[in-house]
This record gives C-alpha cells, structure tokens and sequence, in this order.
C-alpha cells in the first residue's frame, strides 16, 4: 500500500545548489539581454505517452489541437528534441535532475506499484528544489519516482504543493493524493473521465493563488497513456477515437491555462512548454519516426514533440532541429531566472540560445539515448548510431548480429537506410563516441543495481 510521508529532508541539502544570482551575463547574451529581468513563471504539461505526431503542428490530420498549436505559433517548436529515455521513470527522473537517470539508479523500466525499493535518491537536486525559495514551487498530476518515504511524495523532493497520482493511471492501488502547507498527506477516489480535468483545475488555482511571486507548476498528466477514459464534454468527438477524444481534451487545457494567465496579467512573463515524457504507446502516432514507447534505439521511443511560449522573450514562429533533450529544462530554467546550477554534474545544457535565436546551434555535441542500464545509440546533430535494439523479443546488440546501424537521420527521419557502409569515417567517430558512453556510464548501472536493496 501507499504509504504516509515522513517529514521533509533537511535543509542544509542546500548546500549542493549554488549563490542564486550569480549566473554570468554571458549566460543570457543576445536576445535575452534586452529582454525584461522579471523572473518567468515557469509551467512545464508533460503528457504521458503523448506521441511525436499527435500534435496538429507536429503533422497530425486527425488530433485537433489548436490552443497547442498557438503555443508553437506565438513561441518555439523544437523538432529535434528527445526525452531521456524512452520508459516514464527514468524519463521524469532525467528531466527534473538535468542528468541522465542511469546517474541515480533509475534507467531500468518503471517503479511498479508494488516495488518499494526504489525512487528519485534524496542527493538529487530537483528543478524545485533549485529554484526554491524564490519560486513557488508544485507538481500537479504523475509522479512515479518512488512512492514510500523517502521518495514520497513530492513534497519531500522540493515542491511546496502536490496533488496527483502515485504512478501511472493503470496500476493497483490508486489514489488521488494531496499534500502541501498544513497538509501532510490525504486520499481521494480517482474519477478517471475528470481526471485531466481536475489536474487543469488545481493547476490553475495554484497559478492564482502564486500570481504575486514566480512560480513553477508542474502539470504532469497521465494523459493520453492508457487506460483511455474521455470526459464526457469530450467523449466521441475526435476522428482518432478515445485517444484523440484525450488528447484534445488536453489541449482544451492549455487554452484555459493560456486564458488564466492573460486574465491575471501574467501571459507575457510566463514560459509554457508542452512536451512528452516518451514516445506512444499501444494508440498514438509516433509521425514519421520508427518505432514506439520502450522500444530500444529508434527515436519512435524517445523523440517527442516540445512546443514553448514566453513572449517577453521567445520570438514568434520559431523552429529549430538542434538536438536536445528534456535534461536541458534544469539549466536552462536557472538561466532564465538569473541563478547558478547546482553544484553536481549536469548532463543538461542551457538552450536559451536555441530558443530565442533562429538557426541558434545546440549547446550539445551528442546525446545518449539508454536502454536499461545500455548505452542503445548516439544522436549527433546529423547522424543516428543505433546499438541496441530488439530482436524476436530478445534485446540484443546488433553488432552481435553481425549488423551496424548508421542513419542520417536529418535526410532519413526513420531510420530506414544504413549508411555504415557509404561512410566509414563517420562510423568510426560513431562507434568511438559509443565506446566513451559505454565506458563511463554503463558500469554506473551495474553499480547501481549491485547496491540496491532487495525489493520488500
């Protein structure tokens, strides 16, 4: 069972966060240097599951998703952008760490409900926990990164308020919890048709009740992962059946936030991103990439749409193809709120730069795309090595194949052809770039696993 909260970790954990305003002014060059010194209110909708292609600015011709859209059109989209694994756990850990999940013992698979062995370690700095105490700070919706004491819940990981679920929508038990100031920690039924409802609902109260200070809310949604159960205002309306019924109704969402923030005079000085934690699942379009949620290798699993609107600072209309992941929304939240990093070993880089300059290079020479605790390819900005993938069910090395997969995956966004043969020099950068990755992380998820406890 779930179980009650001890009290909240001690603050001298904020020793690993660094002097607030001391970021360089080189930091924020360019645009950003002109740009209004408020500090932006940060609202992050990570959907669950929601598929590269489910978006109308992402391609899709069945899914209407017009107030997403807008927020592309009066923003950035960024078309190459991944999360840090393609599975929730590791994903979620990843993006509110800055570091790849393999660092902290959570690159294999999800936290089931029943394994209390494990969750986001207390070491880890937090996006919250960063931005704290100037910010106002609160995760609405999914949290899936442990769900005992110490990891549970979120408000021992640096938010002020939560209200949401354990873990994924459909797993046993669950409940709708609510803890914060005065609140230690309450159980509700969950109503699964009002669900994204409720979430949009206690994500907005928290925007009103914080519109006097900066605030970052985290509006984690169990949307559009399955079990698909549409509200009924929504139920039966989208060509793409119950997942776009779920989808759309996400997006009717984001209009009421977008309407929120104008009423309270709070649009202008607000980022809002919207993004996914990995691909889609069994329903959803992962576009024209190949494969799916929890596949090993291919970008179907791991690159997700990413749209972002702060119009005191994001220029309208902008797209880039710099590569990037969801471990860049740490660094690059403290550079836009003018604080330094914490003091650990970030894997994310700021993408400030990407996100206000046209044709702007990503701060990345590579990312690293795990599978478990395996290093399953490398991303440069043109080319795709593929390492890991599976085969009759069985994950194995393809070289073990006696095959190499390399991909130009700017001309080829599907992985179709290999071109290891055509480009030898580019094969062998590829393979000494995999070595490296291999070499330095993956003895850390040996470790990880040699030291965890047994599951109780």
């Amino acid at each position: 069972m779930v179980q009650q909260l001890t009290p909240r970790r001690a603050l001298s954990r904020r020793r690993l966060l660094g002097s607030g305003a001391a970021v360089a002014a080189a930091t924020l060059a360019g645009p950003l240097a002109a740009a209004p010194r408020r500090k932006p209110n940060i609202v992050v909708i990570l959907c669950d599951d929601l598929g590269y292609g489910d978006l109308g600015v992402f391609g899709s011709r069945l899914i209407r998703t017009p107030n997403i859209d807008r927020l592309a059109r009066e923003g950035a989209r960024l078309t190459d952008f991944y999360a840090a694994a393609n599975v929730c756990t590791p994903s979620r850990a990843g993006l509110l760490t800055g570091r790849y999940p393999i660092r902290m013992g959570l690159a294999h698979e999800v936290i089931q409900a029943g394994d209390t062995s494990r969750g986001l370690p207390q070491s880890e700095v937090t996006i919250a926990e960063a931005l704290r105490p100037e910010y106002a700070t609160a995760l609405v919706g999914k949290w899936h990164l442990g769900h005992v004491a110490p990891w549970w819940p979120p408000t021992s990981q640096g938010f002020d308020v939560f209200f949401g679920l354990p873990y994924s929508h459909d797993m046993k038990p669950i409940g709708l919890f609510t803890s914060g100031p005065g609140v230690e920690l309450t159980r509700e039924d969950v109503d699964m048709a009002r669900l994204t409802e409720r979430f949009f609902d206690r994500g907005l109260a928290f925007v009103e009740d914080q519109q006097a200070k900066p605030f970052l809310l985290m509006l984690a949604l169990t949307a559009p992962h399955l079990p698909l159960v549409p509200h009924p205002d929504h139920k039966g309306h989208s060509p793409a059946a119950a997942y776009g019924d779920v989808v759309e109704e996400v997006d009717a969402g984001v209009g009421r936030l977008l309407a929120k923030l104008k009423a309270l005079g709070l649009d202008r000085d607000t980022l809002v991103i919207l993004t996914s934690d990995n691909g889609p699942w069994f329903d959803g379009s992962a576009g024209p990439l190949r494969d799916r949620k929890g596949g090993a290798g291919w970008d179907g699993g791991y690159r997700v749409p990413f749209v972002a609107r702060y119009p005191a600072v994001i220029p309208a209309g902008l797209t880039s193809d710099a590569i990037a992941m969801n471990i860049d929304l740490l660094p690059t939240f403290l550079a836009l709120a003018g604080q330094a990093p914490p003091a650990v070993e970030l894997d994310g880089r700021d993408l400030t730069r990407v996100l206000t300059t046209r044709r702007a290079p990503s701060p990345h020479d590579e990312l690293i795309l795990f599978n478990n605790e395996q290093v399953a390819a490398i991303r440069t900005q043109r080319w795709k090595l593929v390492g890991r993938s599976y085969y009759r069910h069985l994950d194995l090395p393809l070289d073990r194949l006696g095959w190499t997969g390399l991909f130009d995956v700017q001309a080829d966004p599907s992985e179709s052809y290999n071109l290891a043969a055509a480009h030898p020099d580019v094969l062998a950068d590829m393979k000494a770039r995999m070595q490296r990755a291999q070499a330095k992380f993956e003895p850390m998820g040996v470790a990880k696993a040699a030291a965890a406890p047994a599951a109780r």
